[in-house]
């Protein structure tokens, strides 16, 4: 239907559609809807839904906590609850604390439950024996990164120099040494534990860190002194 001026209504075709939607309403949401205890042919049947809607968060949650607690009826019993939710914390954080501590002196004592997975298996306990009973060069690293760091804060030209060059030779003398210690740590690892995984590379690496540390800060702690014949 139109008008003067070219503006064109379509109500008749719209309201046409309108009811075509009412006719078939009814059988669109049966056909949409979905189906349960439909038979398979075998007396079994089976439904589409679980028939109720899924638990929030918050409600699985509150669920597991239980009922909440009412309303304190004074001060004092509410004094009284906060005193008993204060010492129920501190008892919590003091077995933390105390699991803690015990988990890090297994770790220490080398106890493969506790270590981290980087320090797992006999042939790294091995390889850490092979370094602990050595007396290397690189376990100077750290001191001498902090002489070096001090050093630049001294506004002396030839005193940055000597340090410059002492700390130069120092690197390439623990580059050198690092790469001989993880030939012979490779070396030896693989004659006792020819199944070891990991590749050489990393092996050779891993006991170029734990060189680098100083002695008392090597996780887990040295089990052989050094000298000792491993």
């Amino acid at each position: 239907m139109s008008y003067p001026g070219g503006v064109k209504f379509l109500r008749a075709k719209s309201d046409s559609r309108e009811a075509g939607a009412d006719d078939h309403g009814g059988d669109a949401a049966t056909a949409d809807a979905p189906t349960r205890g439909a038979g398979d042919g075998n007396g079994r049947t089976h439904s589409t839904g679980k028939g109720r809607p899924t638990p929030s968060r918050r409600e699985s949650e509150a669920r597991k906590r239980g009922p909440a607690p009412p309303p304190p009826r004074n001060q004092r019993e509410a004094i009284r609850r906060f005193r008993s939710s204060k010492k129920e914390r501190r008892k919590d954080s003091a077995e933390r604390r105390k699991d803690s501590a015990e988990r890090r002196e297994r770790m220490m004592a080398g106890d493969e439950r506790y270590l981290l997975a980087r320090d797992r298996g006999p042939h790294k306990a091995y390889a850490r024996d092979l370094v602990d009973s050595r007396r290397n060069v690189m376990g100077l690293f750290m001191p001498l990164a902090a002489v070096i760091l001090l050093v630049i804060f001294i506004p002396i030209p030839a005193v940055q120099q000597y340090a410059s060059l002492l700390s130069t030779a120092m690197l390439l003398t623990m580059l050198v040494e690092g790469v001989m210690l993880g030939r012979l740590v490779n070396k030896r690892v693989r004659e006792r534990f020819p199944d070891a995984a990991g590749s050489k590379l990393g092996l050779g690496f891993y006991a170029f860190t734990r060189a680098t540390q100083l002695r008392r800060l090597r996780v887990p702690k040295p089990r052989v002194s050094p000298g000792a014949d491993v």
